[in-house]
């Protein structure tokens, strides 16, 4: 008998939704996903708010820009087209971007057009040009304005930097189109691949993430797409959070909605973290491309493509400086990722994995002019307080010559160089001597233009700018002693010393304030008796150096030294040694008196600066202040080429600079060198941070670096036109023995031409070598004329010149020596006395 299962019927839909549980249950998802969707509303309303306010304002500071001085250029320089517009292009020029405010030029085989934009330098007066080149020199210039020939071109200032924040972050502002396709290729291939084809977030991407986060119980895997990086770059921390990941992916959503991938790309590239150069923080490929290859971001390589695209995972550890190794490896990794993408082929992909890593030299930094930089910025945060250049968009133009810092730079390693083999020398003797430091700065010395600056060997290694380190100056301080001596020459109530007036270098006490000082010669060897006051400042003599000083007056020369802005000097013997402490800045704007006729200028470092619409809202005029008459001055520059000649510095001319210039040398514990010409002055300081001595002299550690850098500075056509030193109204010349100081005769063996102040000059013949005649220009008898009246001097074509100067002051006469044996200074009456 069949058995009858009975089966229930199964409930409808309806009566299982009915069901009292059931329905508790789905009221409470709704109302679970109805409070997630509030929240998730609540924050991406939140997000989106806040990523609006800031691509309004702008995602990244408005930073103003530090540019360079404008260079001109002109017919027979050397060049070629892409090198000039390589210069265009780092001062923000694109090319054929007809639209680019700032200007745009146009590359042709043998030539280049150049369109400068509103936003340019000279703004609604700037020139558009034809530049044409034949065997490697501009053969022509013409203005587009009227097709008429130029002799000269002024190109766009380069630009040097922006301006870095609080924390010392770096960028260099870029645009998509910028981004040269190898760079966009390499980022994608390395970090998001299918960045062209998502809507922000990577499904597959995730997936696989959050495998690896379970297996490995934590959030090991990175999932990140760059619109997730960029939104947390901006808004977001790094924490590896399940919330931070919530918020991030909220913001990414918006993006995606708010901007296209190109726009998305361009604000990647402009803020994305690639390590530290020196102390900076480098924010951004444009940065990246000038901090690590010293180029724009247009002139990239694939494999320099590949080395910026793979610091982004671990930037630190893969410093191309400090970990090139490293780099390389990253380097090549992303290079077979993108030969997978077939980005690249196999022969490109072979060769660049070949590529050794081309980093730019640091060291003595030249591109962008780092002590230079820190400096403009203390200049700027001193002088505009109610001015945050962070966020204004500002253009402000320095004084920096580009062509001049880069000789700095090589001029000053090729100069360390040398002092560390000396040193190393040393090491092998055991002597240890810690890293020696430098400091040189190039200016125009009659407007204080500051054109060049190295503030230290390393910045990198240490951000301490020399040139604002007090140190002793040494005998760099000498002209300013011997300069207030030969300003007695303009006060009839003292005695005139004179060029040839006779000092004793000889073992002396000098009694000051209750105590004696006795003074000694760096490397003394030998004493050298009676000299003249040429010899003795040529020769760099120390004890005729005190006793100059005491004649003169210590209050005067301190006055003198004070005025020219060398405050911390004090009236004491030791002054006129350099036992006082000076800045190199401070020395290289005092030294501007004698290359300036007198007048001091005040170093520049800005020279204007425009608003972020192109309006000239600032401009720096030249400072002045006569401090010395330029008769004077003119005694004082010839008595330094002398020293270039035959004394201390002789070494600038055995090393090749043979232009007309006027210098000091200066040994403290550390190297000093100090000179000029017609058209550049420059001072440059070695020495030691813990304060040992360098045992060193300045003409054989801070000369040889003088000399490189004037030779290579003085072939640029800004400097390359360098005159004599022009002889003022008022001094007249005369053939003296170079012994004696008297007037020389046909018997003297060796004479020297010296110049005096009109009614200084000597009126008897050298004492030992009486026989014979004499011609003192502008005599017509051999006698020396009378003195004239304090009051004026005859000009050598006769005309009256007010015999004032602010120094020239009342002296006493220098306290009485001791009596001693008559010698060969008795003899020469009416010289020193």
């Amino acid at each position: 008998m069949p058995v009858r299962i009975k089966v229930p019927k199964a409930r409808s839909a309806r009566s299982v939704v009915k069901h009292p549980l059931t329905q508790v249950l789905l009221f409470g998802a709704l109302g679970v996903l109805t409070a997630a969707f509030i929240v998730v509303w609540f924050y991406y309303s939140k997000y989106a708010r806040l990523t609006d306010e800031k691509l309004t304002l702008g995602p990244f500071p408005n930073s103003s820009l530090l540019y360079a001085a404008p260079q001109v250029v002109g017919v027979g320089d050397a060049g070629t087209p892409l090198q000039l517009a390589a210069r265009l292009r780092e001062s923000g020029y694109t090319e054929d971007a007809r639209t680019n405010p700032m200007g745009w030029f146009h590359l042709r085989p043998s030539a280049i057009e150049i369109f400068p934009g509103p936003h340019s330098y000279e703004g609604s007066n700037s020139e558009a040009g034809v530049l044409r080149f034949e065997e490697g020199k501009i053969s022509s210039i013409i203005a587009l304005s009227d097709n008429t020939a130029r002799t000269e071109y002024t190109l766009e200032p380069e630009l040097l930097s922006s301006m870095y924040d609080k924390n010392r972050e770096k960028r260099r502002l870029v645009k998509y189109d910028d981004i040269p396709p190898v760079l966009v290729q390499a980022l994608i291939s390395a970090e998001d691949k299918r960045f062209f084809q998502h809507s922000g977030l990577d499904p597959i991407r995730i997936a696989k993430a959050v495998m690896v986060d379970v297996r490995e119980h934590r959030q090991a895997e990175g999932a990140s797409t760059l619109t997730q990086q960029l939104a947390r770059m901006l808004w977001l921390d790094s924490r590896k959070t399940w919330t931070r990941k919530f918020d991030e992916a909220l913001i990414t959503i918006h993006l995606e909605q708010k901007l296209s991938k190109q726009k998305i790309l361009e604000y990647y590239a402009n803020q994305v973290d690639l390590g530290r150069r020196g102390s900076f923080a480098i924010r951004g490929f444009g940065e990246a491309s000038q901090a690590y290859f010293g180029k724009g971001i247009r002139q990239l390589t694939l494999p320099e493509a590949a080395t910026l695209a793979g610091l982004i995972q671990e930037p630190s550890f893969r410093n191309p400086v400090r970990w090139p190794e490293r780099a390389k490896a990253r380097r090549n990794v992303v290079l077979k990722m993108m030969l997978d993408n077939g980005y690249i082929s196999t022969s490109q992909y072979e060769a660049a994995c070949q590529a050794p890593m081309a980093i730019a030299r640091q060291g003595i930094e030249s591109a962008d002019a780092p002590y230079f930089v820190d400096l403009v910025n203390e200049r700027l945060a001193d002088d505009f307080h109610d001015k945050d250049f962070q966020d204004t968009g500002s253009k402000i133009y320095t004084t920096l010559d580009p062509d001049l810092q880069r000789d700095a730079a090589e001029s000053v390693a090729l100069g360390m160089r040398e002092i560390e083999a000396l040193i190393a020398k040393r090491h092998k003797e055991g002597v240890t001597l810690e890293e020696p430091q430098v400091a040189l700065i190039g200016l125009d010395p009659h407007t204080g233009e500051v054109k060049a600056l190295i503030g230290g060997k390393n910045y990198g290694v240490s951000q301490l700018n020399h040139v604002l380190a007090k140190r002793p100056s040494g005998s760099v301080i000498k002209p300013f002693v011997y300069a207030a001596a030969l300003n007695t020459g303009l006060n009839s109530e003292t005695t005139p010393l004179t060029p040839s007036t006779v000092f004793d270098d000889s073992p002396q006490t000098f009694y000051f304030d209750g105590k004696t000082y006795e003074p000694v010669d760096y490397h003394h060897s030998q004493w050298l008796g009676e000299v003249t006051m040429r010899t003795a400042f040529a020769k760099s003599l120390n004890v005729p150096a005190v006793e100059v000083a005491q004649a003169a007056g210590f209050d005067n020369v301190a006055k003198l030294a004070q005025a020219a802005g060398l405050e911390d000097i004090r009236a004491t013997p030791a002054m006129a040694l350099g036992s006082y402490d000076v800045t190199p800045l401070e020395m290289a704007g005092a030294f501007t008196l004698f290359a300036n006729k007198g007048v001091m200028v005040s170093p520049r470092l800005i020279s204007r600066i425009d608003d972020k619409s192109g309006r000239d809202i600032w401009q720096s005029e030249p400072e002045t202040k006569k401090i010395l008459d330029p008769r004077v001055t003119f005694l004082m520059v010839s008595l330094m080429q002398e020293v270039l000649r035959s004394g201390t510095g002789a070494g600038v001319r055995a090393r090749g600079f043979a232009l007309p210039a006027a210098g000091k040398t200066g040994t403290s514990h550390d190297a000093w060198f100090a000179g000029f010409t017609t058209k550049l002055l420059c001072i440059v300081w070695v020495g030691l941070d813990d304060y040992q001595d360098l045992h060193m002299d300045g003409a054989k550690a801070a000369l040889p670096i003088w000399t490189e850098f004037m030779k290579r500075a003085h072939k640029h056509r800004a400097y390359r036109d360098v005159g004599q030193f022009e002889i003022p109204d008022g001094v007249v010349s005369a053939q003296v023995d170079a012994d004696t100081g008297g007037l020389a005769t046909s018997a003297c063996p060796k004479t020297v031409t010296e110049y005096y102040l009109v009614g200084t000059q000597p009126s008897q013949f050298c004492p030992l070598h009486q026989s014979g005649t004499t011609e003192v220009a502008g005599w017509e008898d051999a006698p020396a004329p009378q003195p004239v009246t304090p009051s004026t001097v005859m000009t050598q074509s006769g005309n009256p010149v007010p015999a004032q100067d602010p120094l020239a002051q009342n002296q006493p006469p220098p306290p009485p020596k001791p009596p001693k044996k008559p010698g060969l200074l008795d003899k020469l009456k009416g010289i020193f006395h």
